[in-house]
């Protein structure tokens, strides 16, 4: 049983924001103040960003990744900030040359990046190394080896403890954490599993990463402690629950009851969780509640936050009453792809396809070039066949010929060809992965805004709905104690 105060890593801003809010609820400036208070409640880590988190910053609010990092780097004094990646690509669903992999790692290093988890999407070990080996080089701190949990014929307790054993062998590899991305995790499987791994990784620490999607995790977060896991992944109360991770205020009482200790502030704690709370109420958007048990999960294995995406896009078409649907055709495509495990990109890569398919008229009529290269091999190989007629089908398109004959992906120097010489590295790199129209809406919207207040965020959206109201020259907006008169300007097309 483990006797030393148990570690957290807060999961609020990334994976908590990407699994409850499709990573698109939060902007820089609804981070920056509450920043401080999260450094004082002693989190190990805060699980910060990913690539796919940075090229949302700049897509959906205009803002610059990179200055995001910095901004929020300053505010903490204490606690590190965590950037998951599978050092296959960066933001482009393409592959990304190694040249690039590094560059992106030196540049999130240089920005206030201490600490990298490292997952490969066909739990390949060598490719978990290499990029692990690879960060070290760009100087990280800290890093972090993942063992994707999937449930499979193949992945038994002796795969992962087989690959958990090679990864603690590497000295610049200081932490393994198990990464269960569907909440598959039962407390029956963690009894043999977690003991197995702990023994595999010796003296380096083991971390537990799971989601509520089923209910599972709150149940072996609660027991892993005594199981050989030392560190445990959570959001605040707002942000937990639902896809994502166990609420902290829920994991610490329970944890308690077994007699387990913690070094956190939990006045600071509470604090968090009212800024997310009022955020969200000011925002309209969801917090997370608790899940019911859904057998289903063990055949398609979405993971949170490809649900709470696949569900937004689905309601964008009007199409959200057809999520059963896409359940069953996931399972479907899962198998006939060779059962990949459902985790970034490869999650992406089954759901779309099985989206696609259940709108459209005929299966597989329409192919996107992610599914293509999968099938071409450019992820890695999957752990089991995929079907020959899928295959074969797919082959045979137009486009997976187009796809097999590019070159393969430029280095950097040849890429540095395409842009100017005097921007600077930061932009470069999403320059290289983005369209151009999205960068040059980022460079002329400016530097990300700093401050947000929740009591005053409803004002300004409906001062900003009215802006874009030609019909409207004023409005007065009054509440007890409080009066505010608009008037159109013409020259300035808004209010003032």
């Amino acid at each position: 049983m483990n006797t030393e105060p148990i570690q957290f890593i807060d999961t609020t801003v990334r994976d908590g924001n990407q699994s409850l809010w499709g990573a698109t609820g939060l902007r820089t400036g609804m981070m920056l103040p509450i920043a401080p208070v999260m450094d004082a409640v002693g989190y190990h880590s805060i699980d910060f960003s990913t690539s796919t988190h940075m090229a949302v910053a700049v897509r959906y609010h205009k803002e610059d990744p990179w200055e995001r990092l910095r901004l929020m780097k300053q505010q903490l004094k204490r606690t590190s900030l965590t950037f998951l990646s599978t050092g296959m690509r960066f933001i482009s669903w393409e592959t990304a040359h190694p040249e690039l992999m590094a560059l992106s790692y030196r540049l999130l290093v240089n920005n206030g990046i201490e600490r990298f988890m490292v997952m490969d999407p066909m739990n390949a070990t060598q490719a978990v190394i290499d990029t692990c080996h690879a960060m070290h080089k760009a100087g990280a701190s800290e890093i972090v080896g993942a063992l994707v949990y999937t449930v499979s014929p193949v992945h038994d307790d002796a795969f992962f403890t087989q690959m958990a054993s090679q990864l603690a062998q590497q000295p610049f590899i200081d932490r393994i954490y198990l990464k269960d991305p569907g909440g598959l995790l039962t407390l029956d499987r963690a009894r043999s599993l977690l003991p197995a791994l702990k023994q595999a990784v010796g003296n380096k620490p083991l971390e537990l990463h799971s989601h509520c999607t089923i209910g599972l995790a709150p149940f072996t977060y609660a027991e892993a402690p005594e199981l050989g896991v030392g560190t445990l992944h959570t959001a605040a109360r707002p942000l937990g629950n639902g896809t994502s991770q166990p609420t902290i205020e829920s994991v610490i009482n329970n944890l308690r009851s077994r007699g387990h200790s913690h070094n956190l502030d939990l006045d600071a704690v509470a604090k968090v969780s009212d800024w997310f709370e009022k955020l969200a109420l000011a925002e309209g958007l969801p917090v997370g509640v608790p899940q019911e048990y859904d057998e289903r999960y063990f055949s398609h294995q979405l993971p949170g936050g490809m649900i709470a995406t696949m569900l937004r896009q689905l309601r964008e078409i009007r199409q959200q009453h057809r999520l059963p649907e896409v359940y069953e055709e996931v399972s479907r495509v899962r198998a006939e792809l060779g059962y990949p495990i459902m985790v970034t990109p490869l999650s992406q890569v089954v759901g779309t396809m099985a989206v696609m398919n259940v709108l459209a008229p005929e299966r597989y009529s329409n192919v996107p070039d992610e599914v293509i290269r999968y099938v071409m091999g450019r992820f890695g190989t999957p752990s089991g066949e995929v079907d020959a007629n899928v295959r074969d089908r797919i082959e045979q398109l137009p486009r997976a010929r187009e796809l097999m004959a590019q070159p393969p992906m430029p280095d950097v120097a040849e890429l540095r060809k395409r842009f100017s010489p005097s921007i600077s590295d930061e932009e470069f790199l999403l320059r290289a992965v983005m369209p151009a129209e999205q960068v040059d809406a980022m460079v002329a919207a400016g530097p990300c805004r700093q401050d947000y207040n929740p009591a005053l965020a409803p004002i300004e959206s409906l001062i900003k709905s009215l802006s874009n109201r030609p019909d409207v020259t004023h409005a007065r907006i009054e509440r007890e104690g409080f009066t505010l008169d608009l008037r159109s300007h013409a020259h300035s097309g808004g209010f003032a």
